[in-house]
């Protein structure tokens, strides 16, 4: 089994940012790929970013919602992976959820994803 644990999100107002870091543990060898993916009040939960864990590939992709603002990185050392998330939204105000899956696909899909984090509220105030 591997374990997600997010951190980081906060309540910030527009234009502020924000990292979100999710560590995982346990059997860590099994995942290949790390993701965001986010749930706003009344919405579906929808992909924010991705990223191949990779000592020598770092392939992320994003939602067009974010890219340009947002950006996934990873620290194999850590088995950490992270959010940095610059002019926030208020539209960006969401729970974020971080997952893991055994393989890298470009804008991957829930049901693609075997572990989940509980999650870790953002707010954007305007």
């Amino acid at each position: 089994q591997v374990q997600l644990v997010e951190s980081g999100g906060g309540l910030v107002q527009a234009g502020d940012s924000l990292r979100l870091s999710c560590e995982a543990s346990g059997r860590t060898g099994r995942i290949g790929a790390m993701a965001w993916f986010r749930r706003a009040l009344g919405r579906e939960r929808e992909f924010v970013a991705t990223i191949r864990l990779s000592w020598s590939f770092s392939d992320t992709y994003y939602a067009d919602s974010v890219k340009g603002r947002f950006t996934m990185s990873r620290d194999m050392a850590k088995n950490t992976a992270y959010l940095q998330m610059n002019s926030l939204k208020p539209e960006d105000t969401a729970v974020y959820y971080c997952a893991a899956a055994e393989v890298y696909t470009a804008s991957p899909i829930e049901s693609r994803m075997k572990y989940w984090g509980q999650g870790t509220q953002v707010t954007v105030s305007s």
